[in-house]
């Protein structure tokens, strides 16, 4: 099987061409670097005709417009050039993407819609390794009570890759996918420090306070904006509740976030 994998040199992109290259299966990276664009419709074709499957991973959040309008039109064209296994990254909780993934279960895909929740990476890549590595903290909108089920991207990986080649098992199926225990923001900064051997504080904000911290780190006013709205949806701890996505896919237990930090503290991630 050759699989198109959008975003490959990403968080979960390059996650899931390792596991599928290691599983036996032909990767086709589909980036900037290797020519496709998912805003340039002119890019499509060539990167995924002759391909059987693809992983779409929309490189904003999923539940914005743009990732629906994308992502409908990717999978169409991928179901017009042969190519009708289709496997979404999605957001676990998150009611803004369920356009997104009514897109792909409209487009006449066999499809399957991975339903993630927060990575554990999102502490070692990103803006957020920054901020822990040069301001000995962690700034952000989630309250002290709300927790969450933190999954590894590596599981993320090997369900995508599971998804793939089991057959017909996945086809037209939701996945939701959690780490094995809830952990609050704070918590999570405590074992990263733990890790680390590091003094590291978090400090809880309003979603509107933290606005302007984006806006500090770079980010244009209108993408706070829809990033502010989307936190006010998803940190209000309704996400607060395990799975048993990995296990039921892989037959093994997600990986635990402490295993994650100390692998990261290990290579130097924070410092």
């Amino acid at each position: 099987m050759t699989v198109v994998v959008t975003g490959a040199t990403g968080r979960t992109g390059g996650r899931v061409a390792s596991a599928a290259r290691a599983a036996g299966l032909t990767v086709r990276a589909a980036s900037r670097a290797t020519g496709f664009d998912w805003r340039d419709r002119s890019t499509w074709a060539e990167t995924l005709r002759g391909a059987e499957a693809a992983y779409l991973a929309f490189p904003t959040d999923v539940g914005s417009p743009e990732a629906t309008r994308a992502v409908g039109e990717i999978s169409r064209e991928a179901v017009s050039l042969g190519v009708r296994r289709l496997v979404l990254l999605s957001a676990r909780g998150e009611e803004r993407a369920r356009p997104t993934e009514d897109a792909l279960r409209e487009s006449g895909a066999d499809w399957t819609i991975v339903q993630a929740s927060w990575f554990s990476q999102n502490f070692s890549e990103g803006p957020l390794v920054e901020e822990l590595r040069l301001s000995g903290g962690l700034v952000f909108p989630a309250a002290e009570g709300v927790r969450e089920p933190f999954i590894d991207v590596r599981d993320i990986a090997d369900v995508v890759v599971a998804a793939l080649t089991s057959g017909d098992r996945y086809v037209r199926r939701e996945i939701d996918v959690t780490g094995p225990r809830l952990v609050a923001w704070g918590e999570a900064v405590a074992e990263i420090a733990a890790a680390t051997g590091r003094e590291l504080a978090y400090r809880a904000v309003p979603t509107r306070e933290y606005r302007e911290h984006l806006v500090g780190f770079g980010v244009p006013g209108e993408e706070a904006d829809f990033l502010v709205e989307l936190f006010e949806e998803l940190l209000d701890g309704h996400n607060a509740q395990l799975t048993d996505g990995v296990r039921q896919v892989l037959g093994r237990e997600p990986r635990d976030f402490a295993e994650f930090a100390k692998e990261a503290a290990a290579a130097g991630t924070w410092g």
